[in-house]
């Protein structure tokens, strides 16, 4: 399902989004619906952040987390498709 194809009720999805709440690129909205990821053609599941324009995703790095408890985010580069589920 593309963006054109999403009822009316659904917000468009941003080309940079992130589930953080406190990054600039978080839109609680998007979130009020089931959103998917496909990276490279597979569907993905452990998505932070992912921007479609720029071609990566941000994932964790197994269960590696900072000092403040949040896990530590790898960048993957590939072909970026956001779709509501």
């Amino acid at each position: 399902m593309t963006d054109a194809n999403a009822p009316a009720d659904r917000p468009a999805l941003p080309d940079h989004l992130s589930i953080d709440p406190r990054s600039p690129h978080h839109v609680a909205a998007v979130f009020e619906h089931d959103i998917g990821i496909r990276f490279n053609g597979n569907e993905r599941f452990d998505v932070e952040e992912y921007c479609v324009s720029e071609g990566w995703i941000k994932v964790p790095a197994g269960k590696t987390v900072d000092r403040k408890g949040r896990p530590l985010l790898i960048k993957l580069k590939g072909a970026v498709e956001a779709f509501y589920r």
